[in-house]
């Protein structure tokens, strides 16, 4: 799994699984977006007994394989179960130290922040990646807030050196302004889970993320 964590700065599209949302069901939506090339895959169930997630995250485990990371959110007993690559916390969910602890050196944990001091703080504790959150408003997740604005990402992205992922209210229409802010990794939940082909709207935000960073990089 390390050598996982060596690639979180290259990926692109990042997948975060909503059934409440999900047009024709989570297990197609992982691997439609896998098939399309997505390269991290997050669980985020929070409707189903303990035993479903831990059955339905096996079945995720094994759509991911060895071509995507797959990660699942808050749950770390169900993480384990299911042999995870890792999970992905909140600011109230169990601290990192924790985490750590229960899942060793080589699992990935990412942790949402808000602001660059928490930012620098998940650096610090060891987070492997950070999710900035919310960037515009939302209404998938309905404790996330306000939408703080792409522009907050620059700040972020000068503080710390792990990856950024910025998730909010994202969309073809403003993923450009957010990818331009020097974010690794976007997630768009509603553009993706909400469509008729979740695959072609996955290679659209992944060809679409791959040329506005290489137009940054050449900028910079």
């Amino acid at each position: 799994m390390a050598f996982w964590k060596s690639l979180l700065k290259d990926i692109d599209f990042y997948l975060v699984t909503d059934s409440g949302l999900s047009r024709k069901g989570t297990l197609s939506d992982v691997k439609c977006a896998v098939a399309a090339g997505c390269k991290i895959v997050q669980y985020r169930e929070k409707d189903k007994t303990t035993k479903e997630m831990i059955e339905e995250a096996i079945l995720i485990r094994k759509i991911c394989g060895e071509n995507a990371i797959f990660l699942v959110n808050d749950r770390i007993d169900v993480a384990l179960a299911a042999g995870a690559d890792g999970v992905h916390i909140g600011q109230d969910d169990m601290p990192i130290d924790s985490a750590r602890r229960i899942l060793g050196e080589n699992k990935i944990i990412g942790l949402t922040v808000h602001d660059t001091d928490e930012a620098i703080e998940a650096e610090r504790k060891g987070a492997d990646y950070v999710g900035f959150s919310p960037v515009f408003d939302t209404t998938t997740k309905k404790d996330a807030g306000m939408g703080v604005g792409p522009e907050r990402i620059q700040a972020v992205r000068k503080t710390i050196n792990i990856p950024i992922v910025a998730i909010g209210g994202i969309n073809k229409d403003n993923c450009i302004s957010v990818i331009e802010k020097g974010v690794d990794s976007l997630v768009a939940i509603s553009a993706i889970v909400c469509s008729d082909d979740v695959r072609r709207e996955t290679e659209y935000f992944i060809e679409t993320i791959r040329k506005t960073k290489q137009k940054y990089i050449q900028q910079s």
